[in-house]
């Protein structure tokens, strides 16, 4: 496995970066959908038979005509006061419920945890309004915890306010009918308006028995207080297991769909604790407090002496020891009559007035539980951390390896801990559901597949190549069209890299491939005294030293980095290398140097030459159903977003598109930046105030007709990834009007006929054999079943899943103007999966899908790096387009445009 070098970036050809435009915060808008999805035309029937089970539970209503009424809440406080309505909010209506019994009439009901309720028939009434008095634990107690406010008593009596009492507001609405019906018309193939409210009305059901179980909710999984479930992953991080549940209409009926589900949560336990993971430090004199009051914030701890939970505002600025707040003593000590002020320490007040003994607090910072104005401190080690608080920041790479490495489930382990869940939670016990009608089976259910058959590779000296379960190799053999490397040279920024054995192994092992490798030019040690500089300076005195020791510019560089991922040096690398110079360059940072290695090394540096490793046998020959006849484009797009609470990082669209038509494996990617957190591609088509278009489909567009000698594409066949149902019809409108804009912009009157299918790998269906423990073979397809009963969608496992358990692939067709059968389109897909020249395994989803996430993720790089003062060379400016700032994108050197640099 390489390093870094799963992060190659690609764009448009032009050799110096434009100026910042001016991108829309919204795609165009279309009024009315022009477009619906298609329907299913049929199913397929090659490949032999398997017997499969699916982890979907059978669903049975038998109460359909039912009616959910739905009833929308607003909770307020009568206090100015912060009120944590996702916290407390079921809390609050739980106890309205049980207050105001008789004006719900009896009726059960149903809450999401914030703005919405629902009954089975209505309320007595459409308008509702109560006011609840809810107790909560108090951070001003005078018996818990020290203030410098003067509230605070030398009492050894527990304080009678140590509960707040609170009164709440609440405005209950009638707002909507959905009928459970439109559920039944739904399985029936019907398009009805409610179908997917009033399974969202079911799920809820489920999440509110989680919820009342003490269940973590996130989105439609929940996760239990079980230390049995909690996996330790470094940092004070741990991977919380739990189930997700969520009711889906398939051909066979309604279904629960369940599955294992993993979030992340801070380690439960000492405060102290915590901090010494968190920092990976071994004892607190070590801590950084700045950091760690960052970390703190807001999160809740339990303390110890009272088993009262509060939450963390910050922390007191002075050690504990040193720490003084203002404490009101009675005239039985000796003072006035009628009391008075003394100033004493925090620690004090614990050890002498509360008889509690602090080992270690006293000289580290205590926490702030109070309010901004009105602090309360609490000694670090009389402080826990409350379990199932959830840690949202990006993980590191040793953190999700961790979790990777602990979370693997073989196919029966995780049939064995569904089915236990469903017996042991009882889901259909829900006396909402048991109104309805409405009973879960308790076993998985058994469904039929198919296996397709593995397509052959066509591979050098006119050898053909039968991938077995998923896999070949090229011992003893060639790459299908080798490059030739003559001027290269190998630079080094890690001080443990020998490259004199590296450059002698490479070209060795090339050589065994057909690639002929000269003797590098030149090794090049990075100055020891330049590692201390910022990744920019260390980039740029880099290339200062290839230059002076370069006749000219390189065929290729060699790259080995410091670090096997997330380097400082790649992103100013690769920017220096393809946006300034147009120089080809691999990164790799090597463990291990062995033919494997550095077979899978070469067949990306072959990739990125213009060279071809492999091809589809009937792509060789020219074979390709509904493509060899017609002039056929293949595009593969994909949108990356920043990190979770990086709201400001501009999302990257990326667009690959097939050349040298009748081939299917060569691509080229565009690259754009655009609004953050946006998922629908804005500049598709980009039209400029002078008339000229910009945008990404026209250079595509160019691109094939410059390299399909002369041919216009008559067929357009998108992969697009990322995108979830609710946005079938953005994508079938606004991203395809886009296309369709950008094809007439260049003059061209006849449409070519589109497919568009959306990939999807982010859910949760999985496929097991029903008589075997291994998991399902390569080009496994299902297209019965579980399966949309109208929309055209099916599931397939391309790959062959060596760890864990399989994930397949949905694809859902949204249309299909060139008109495939069910076969044909299924069998170019597993082609698909095959064509993919970084690898020699077949790809869990389509290539062209996984090139255009790999050219976002890698371009994204170059938005990493912004300390521009340490080089001119900056990337662009930024400019503001409404409340969001967007910087551009670098565009590639002309010398390399043409690369396949995404490998």
């Amino acid at each position: 496995m390489e390093g870094s070098e799963g992060r190659e970036s690609c764009c448009s050809p032009v050799a110096v970066a434009p100026p910042v435009i001016a991108l829309d915060a919204e795609p165009e808008k279309v009024d009315q959908p022009k477009r619906t999805v298609m329907s299913r035309p049929g199913n397929g029937t090659s490949g032999r038979g398997i017997t499969l089970l699916a982890n979907h539970l059978k669903v049975s209503v038998k109460c359909p005509d039912e009616i959910f009424y739905q009833y929308s809440v607003s909770i307020t406080c009568d206090e100015k006061r912060d009120v944590h309505i996702k916290r407390i909010g079921r809390k609050i209506i739980h106890k309205l419920h049980e207050t105001y019994s008789s004006e719900f009439a009896g009726k059960k009901f149903a809450y999401d945890g914030e703005k919405s309720l629902y009954t089975v028939g209505p309320l007595p009434r459409h308008r509702l309004e109560f006011t609840v008095v809810v107790e909560e634990s108090s951070a001003k107690h005078a018996s818990e915890s020290p203030s410098d406010n003067g509230s605070n008593h030398h009492s050894s009596k527990k304080s009678k306010h140590s509960l707040h009492s609170k009164a709440f507001l609440v405005e209950i609405n009638y707002a909507a009918k959905i009928p459970l019906k439109s559920v039944s018309l739904a399985l029936q193939g019907a398009d009805p308006e409610n179908v997917q409210d009033a399974l969202r009305v079911l799920d809820i059901i489920l999440r509110q028995q989680a919820a009342n179980r003490g269940c973590l909710l996130v989105r439609q999984s929940f996760f239990h207080d079980d230390s049995r479930n909690f996996t330790d992953v470094g940092g004070g991080v741990m991977g919380c297991k739990g189930f997700h549940s969520s009711f889906r209409p398939t051909l066979d009926g309604l279904t629960l769909n369940m599955d294992v589900s993993t979030t992340m949560i801070l380690s439960p336990g000492p405060v102290i604790d915590f901090l010494l993971a968190n920092q990976n430090v071994k004892e607190p004199r070590y801590i950084d407090w700045a950091r760690a009051k960052r970390m703190l914030k807001n999160l809740r701890v339990k303390a110890k002496h009272s088993n009262k939970e509060f939450k963390i505002i910050g922390l007191s600025e002075r050690p504990c020891n040193q720490q003084l707040f203002s404490m009101k003593v009675k005239n039985g000590d000796g003072l006035d009559n009628g009391g008075d002020t003394i100033e004493i320490t925090v620690y004090e007040y614990f050890t002498k007035h509360r008889n509690i003994e602090l080992s270690n607090s006293a000289y580290m910072p205590c926490l702030d539980v109070g309010k901004p104005k009105r602090p309360n401190y609490l000694p670090l080690e009389l402080c826990y951390l409350v379990s199932l608080q959830r840690y949202t920041k990006v993980l590191s790479s040793v953190q999700r390896a961790s979790l990777v490495e602990k979370s693997r489930q073989k196919p029966r382990e995780r049939i064995k801990v569904i089915t236990d869940a469903v017996r042991d939670y009882s889901y259909d016990d829900d006396p909402l559901l048991a109104t309805c009608g409405v009973s879960i089976e308790k076993q998985l259910i058994q469904i039929n597949g198919r296996v397709l058959e593995a397509p052959k590779l066509k591979v050098g000296n006119g050898e053909e190549v039968v991938p077995r379960n998923g896999r070949w190799n090229f011992n003893n053999k060639h790459l299908l069209t080798p490059s030739r490397i003559e001027r290269w040279a190998v630079v080094n920024f890690s001080a443990r890299c020998d490259t004199s054995h590296l450059s002698r192994e490479l070209i060795s092992c090339g050589r065994t491939k057909g690639i002929h490798f000269e003797r590098p030019h030149t090794l090049i040690e990075e100055d020891p005294q330049n590692r201390r500089a910022g990744p920019v300076v260390r980039v740029e005195k880099m290339f200062e030293e290839i230059i002076a020791r370069l006749p000219g510019p390189p065929d290729f560089l060699l790259c080995v980095l410091p670090e096997r991922k997330n380097s400082e040096i790649y992103g100013p690398w690769k920017k220096k290398s393809l946006t300034d110079l147009g120089i080809v360059t691999q990164c790799i940072s090597p463990l291990r140097i062995n033919d494997q290695y550095l077979t899978n090394v070469l067949l990306k540096i072959n990739a990125k030459l213009g060279g071809t490793n492999s091809l589809l046998a009937m792509e060789h020959t020219s074979h390709l159903p509904h493509i060899q006849d017609t002039p056929t484009m293949i595009l593969g797009m994909d949108v990356s977003h920043g990190s979770p609470g990086q709201s400001d990082i501009p999302s990257i669209a990326a667009v690959v598109g097939s050349l040298y038509w009748p081939l299917i494996s060569k691509y080229r990617a565009v690259v754009r930046s655009q609004s953050p957190k946006l998922e629908i591609i804005e500049s598709l088509y980009k039209p400029l105030p002078n008339g000229d278009d910009e945008g990404i489909m026209r250079e595509l567009l160019l691109d094939f007709y410059r390299t399909c000698n002369g041919h216009k594409p008559a067929q357009i066949i998108v992969f697009r990834d990322g995108v979830s149902e609710s946005q079938f019809s953005q994508v079938l409108n606004l991203e395809l009007d886009q296309m369709i804009k950008a094809y007439n912009h260049l003059g061209e009157g006849d449409i070519p006929k589109f497919t568009l299918i959306v990939a999807q790998k982010n859910h949760h269906t999985k496929l097991f054999q029903a008589s075997a423990a291994e998991n399902v073979p390569p080009g496994t397809v299902v297209d019965t079943n579980i399966v949309h009963p109208r929309n055209n969608d099916f599931f397939m496992c391309a790959h062959a899943g060596m760890i864990g358990t399989t994930r397949p692939a949905h694809y859902h067709v949204l249309l299909d103007e060139i008109g495939f059968s069910p076969d044909v389109l299924q069998n170019l897909i597993h082609s698909l999966s095959y064509v993919y020249q970084r690898s020699t395994t077949a790809t869990s989803i389509v290539a062209p899908v996984r090139y255009a996430h790999l050219a976002a993720q890698q371009f994204a790089q170059f938005v990493k790096f912004e300390d521009l003062s340490e080089t001119s060379s900056g990337y662009g400016s930024v400019k503001s387009i409404g409340s969001t700032s967007v910087t551009e994108l670098p565009r590639l050197h002309m010398n390399v445009s043409d690369s396949m640099f995404f490998c």
